[in-house]
């Protein structure tokens, strides 16, 4: 995983979340999850890319489910844009690097 690239858990998630100076991205994965793999890579870059203006994290649904709960995932890939802590977008399923972009522009 890149270094640009937070790890969350249900312990960490509501300071990471609420005390970034940026939006933050929140992808939600699972190590047996095929086109969470996929994606992974095109986050990467993105996080390099946008440095600054987003940030990109990643919460394993297997090991903290108290927050996967909380925000009702129920397939994944799922990545909650949060902005000021709150949850502004929703994008389910894997997505090419520029549609992914192009979702995220407003918040960018």
């Amino acid at each position: 995983m890149s270094e640009g690239i937070a790890t969350l858990s249900d312990a960490t998630f509501d300071e990471h979340v609420k005390s970034a100076d940026t939006p933050v991205l929140v992808d939600f994965w699972a190590e047996w999850c095929g086109p969470c793999k996929m994606i992974a890579p095109i986050l990467e870059e993105i996080s390099g890319e946008q440095q600054g203006k987003i940030e990109i994290a990643k919460l394993n649904i297997d090991e903290n489910l108290d927050i996967t709960r909380r925000y009702e995932v129920m397939s994944i890939p799922t990545m909650i844009l949060f902005k000021d802590g709150e949850p502004q977008l929703r994008v389910v399923g894997a997505r090419g690097k520029a549609q992914l972009l192009q979702e995220l522009q407003e918040y960018l």
